[in-house]
């Protein structure tokens, strides 16, 4: 399959997007802040809020779920069907963070599995990205600003904890920003997202990367060359080259381990180490002498 028949994977249009039946939730380069910085590839990001203190900190994901189903810490408590935390594998090795609930998460619980979400998995399918087992995705905030408007400051800042949290007990090695709102929280940054998106950045020792929401390419259906498709389908080929050179890594790390242990292990069966009583017992016959 070449490239062009690839990113036809995820040409999604509005009418082919069915939302009538939705899954439900279990209850369980440069410092931006200086633009005259020389561009590299790999960026630092302005200093944040990156860590939770340790007596707001959760034991485990399900943990944080209970906690954030039952917040009232913000103005958009009242308004919320549902609180949307997660979907996706646990243990993944990239964590996708959206801005924030639409109608169709707040109804089933689940982020991104509207039109903006359909869309997200065909990227990702694209690249041989399984969205239920390659992937963790969840929101900047967990509960539904009304009329789909921009979270405000303070309910980012309010929510903010709960995705720390999300990050730091996933441990994911890529985290892809999608959107100017998700892309402001985690590094800190208030430029467009045109201007840095495909680029990666180092945040907290794991890879970064800014890219576009789904909805504005649903927005934008060209696939030409430079159009915001285009543009998302190199992006997409990127990740997933990082992500095959991380799990290479991991593989020749762990064949180094194991063939270490089994050195160990080989040594220790030939020659036998004294044990603690044999060594007082030839002590003894060296004194006898």
């Amino acid at each position: 399959m070449n490239d062009k028949e690839q990113m036809s994977l995820f040409d999604l249009t509005p009418s082919e997007v069915p939302l009538t039946e939705l899954p439900q939730a279990d209850r369980v380069a440069e410092t931006l802040a200086d633009k005259k910085t020389a561009r590299s590839s790999k960026n630092s990001s302005p200093a944040v809020s990156t860590s939770v203190p340790a007596n707001q900190q959760f034991a485990n994901l399900d943990a944080l779920r209970d906690a954030a189903c039952n917040c009232q810490k913000c103005p958009l408590a009242p308004t919320r069907t549902n609180v949307v935390v997660e979907r996706g594998d646990r243990k993944a090795k990239i964590l996708v963070i959206g801005e924030a609930p639409g109608e169709q998460e707040d109804l089933s619980g689940l982020p991104f599995v509207g039109k903006s979400g359909q869309l997200l998995d065909k990227i990702l399918e694209s690249v041989g990205l399984d969205t239920n087992k390659d992937v963790y995705i969840c929101n900047t905030v967990k509960c539904r600003p009304p009329n789909n408007r921009v979270p405000t400051e303070v309910e980012t800042n309010t929510c903010k904890p709960y995705l720390l949290e999300q990050i730091r007990l996933v441990d994911p090695k890529i985290i892809l920003l999608t959107g100017a709102t998700s892309l402001k929280s985690i590094l800190g940054v208030k430029l467009g997202i045109t201007k840095v998106r495909g680029q990666w950045y180092e945040w907290e020792g794991r890879l970064v990367m800014p890219i576009f929401h789904p909805s504005y390419l649903l927005r934008n259906q060209s696939r030409e060359q430079g159009s915001p498709k285009w543009l998302t389908w190199q992006d997409a080929k990127a990740i997933k080259a990082k992500y095959l050179e991380i799990i290479a890594a991991e593989s020749v790390t762990e064949t180094v381990l194991s063939a270490q242990t089994q050195i160990e292990d080989n040594f220790e069966s030939v020659v036998p180490l004294p044990s603690q009583n044999s060594s007082l017992v030839s002590i003894e016959e060296d004194e006898e002498f």
